[in-house]
């Protein structure tokens, strides 16, 4: 087999609901949704070995997804020649596993956002992977979700004329989840300067609130970013209101509503929205998508949607966001108990 044909050997690093779970009980037909899942379903890729101290998720992982080899800490995988290692661990654990999958020389990693728990570990990480020329991909999934693909060049040509606001709304956490969403924005409006954070919202972590704040873009749209409850339930949506339609993605891309202006049939010379169309979103694409990227990339030096840099750039966002609003939260507390 030639190396352009040769299926390219993974290590997973961690074997919980993204290194698999989801797809554990997956319908037949059903598009993977996790890392194991969607590296078989391509057919380029071999999944060699899995890293997990629990033994039992980690032999049920090895048994559901054909791993001959596991191990309880990544000590047992010194001495293996990897293509690929997915760092699928808890974000804590980001920075330790990372490092030790550095160590086995692999040609790319594939890491899970955030990159890690703080902003200094994850400056750390990318500057290794660049300095040992080891291609670093985030899983910020949406950039590898079609439909975020052809509204970004439809942005980007001026199709919906121009952009008036953008209105975000998210929960769980301003580096969990909020960190999807800014990188999110970035990825079809670039780069945002922040304008006022509000209060910190504890509603899953106490060390990652999350906060509601107000951007701008380059050009001056207004982006607010909204807090809701992960108690209540999962929670990211965004709309984008633009000179000739108002087009939302809804259920975290899982569906998109477009409301195109036209005449009003009840106002003579005035232009209303009227219910508009719900169309599929491609979202559960996402994983297969990422996939195939990776693939690309290590056989045709395809560049990559989603890379360390990227993700770098949002989690400062985030980083500054989750700042703020603890210091303004702070201040204002000494305030109220008449401390300075």
């Amino acid at each position: 087999m030639s190396s352009a044909t040769a299926k390219l050997k993974v290590l997973l690093i961690g074997c919980g609901n993204i290194a698999g779970g989801f797809d554990t009980d997956a319908a037949p037909g059903t598009p993977p949704r996790t890392h194991a899942g969607a590296y078989l379903a391509h057919g380029g890729f071999s999944l060699e070995a899995c890293i997990e101290p629990d033994t039992a998720k980690r032999e049920a992982f090895m048994q559901r997804w054909n791993v001959a080899r596991g191990h309880a800490d990544i000590a047992g995988a010194i001495g293996t020649e990897f293509d690929v290692i997915s760092i699928c661990s808890p974000t804590t654990a980001h920075h330790h596993d990372t490092l030790a999958a550095l160590a086995l020389r692999p040609r790319l990693v594939f890491c899970e956002k955030p990159i890690c728990a703080n902003l200094a570990q994850a400056e750390d990480l990318v500057q290794r992977c660049t300095a040992q020329d080891v291609l670093l991909a985030v899983n910020h999934n949406r950039r590898w979700d079609p439909e975020i693909v052809r509204l970004r060049e439809e942005l980007a040509s001026g199709a919906w004329g121009a952009l008036r606001s953008v209105s975000c709304h998210y929960n769980k956490g301003v580096l969990n989840n909020g960190s999807h969403m800014i990188d999110l924005l970035h990825d079809l409006l670039g780069s945002l300067e922040l304008q006022h954070v509000g209060a910190p919202l504890a509603d899953y972590w106490r060390d990652d609130p999350t906060v509601p704040a107000l951007l701008r873009t380059r050009d001056g749209a207004e982006v607010s970013l909204n807090a809701g409850h992960a108690a209540d339930y999962s929670l990211f949506e965004i709309q984008l209101v633009t000179e000739h339609a108002v087009i939302a993605m809804e259920d975290g891309g899982m569906r998109w509503r477009l409301r195109l202006a036209a005449p009003s049939p009840h106002f003579p010379g005035y232009r209303a929205l009227p219910e508009g169309s719900i169309r599929p979103g491609g979202y559960l694409h996402t994983m297969s998508n990422a996939v195939a990227n990776l693939h690309g990339a290590l056989h045709a030096g395809a560049a990559l949607a989603s890379t360390g840099d990227s993700a770098l750039a949002a989690q400062r966002v985030c980083e500054r966001l989750r700042s703020a609003s603890l210091e303004s939260a702070s201040l204002h507390t000494s305030r109220g108990t008449g401390t300075s």
